[in-house]
């Protein structure tokens, strides 16, 4: 019988698609977007409050896109990378103990079976045929936890997040759409934070997790950060008038 081919009614196996295959990219995008939600439409609502003109909260609001897209790269890309050289020091850590000592790397491997629920016997024939067909693969898999699907890659961890965040940041520029400072103001709130609202929810639904949660603590935070610069903006108005 072909090994991808389960018992009973030879249907043939197939791999199955998982979330956690999209934790690295879905947590880079996500973040990305709700901080170029949250933090583009506090600059705007702040510079607003302080009673400046349509340009000067456009300025603000561009310098802020572009300067948090670059920091959201850099940030995300040192991150990553600082993980995905953990990773390569725990290879070549195994590499080392795989060549010094590969007995007892068989029996350490056999154990975390054994542990696992397998018998004895049978643990140990899993492990002498996984050393077999490739004894380093199989220690960072069941021994460390390193799969190629969760693999650290920090470009496209950078890209993600630079790219959700100018696309997120773009939304609280619909409100230059409106005429005046108030009704400006109150679009840039409306629009954010209805796109932090589905940002929760499509968040939620890609991760498997009940939607509702996640949007009204994106919901509430976002207003929260808003609320807060609109003050500072307000006093500021005051203080200089």
């Amino acid at each position: 019988m072909d090994a991808r081919t389960q018992h009973g009614e030879g249907r043939k196996w197939h791999p199955e698609g998982h979330l956690g295959e999209r934790s690295g990219w879905l947590r880079a995008a996500v973040l990305g977007a709700d901080d170029g939600l949250v933090s583009i439409s506090s600059i705007m609502v702040g510079v607003a409050a302080s009673g400046a003109g349509a340009t000067p909260i456009l300025t603000a609001g561009l310098a802020g896109l572009m300067a948090g897209a670059m920091s959201m790269a850099g940030g995300e890309y040192v991150s990553v990378s600082t993980q995905k050289d953990v990773e390569i020091a725990d290879r070549l850590r195994e590499e080392a103990e795989q060549e010094e000592d590969p007995e007892g790397e068989l029996r350490e491997l056999a154990a975390i079976y054994q542990s696992r629920g397998l018998p004895r016997d049978l643990a140990n024939q899993v492990a002498v045929a996984l050393h077999r067909s490739g004894a380093l693969e199989a220690h960072l898999r069941d021994e460390i936890g390193q799969t190629s699907d969760r693999a650290a890659r920090p470009l496209q961890a950078a890209f993600a997040s630079a790219a959700s965040f100018f696309i997120g940041g773009l939304v609280p520029f619909l409100g230059m759409l409106a005429g005046t400072t108030l009704s400006r103001t109150i679009v840039i709130v409306c629009v954010t934070l209805i796109g932090l609202v589905v940002s929760g929810l499509v968040s939620g639904r890609l991760s498997g997790t009940p939607p509702l949660k996640p949007a009204l603590r994106l919901f509430f935070g976002g207003g929260a950060a808003m609320l807060t610069t609109a003050i500072v903006g307000q006093m500021v108005h005051l203080i200089a008038s």
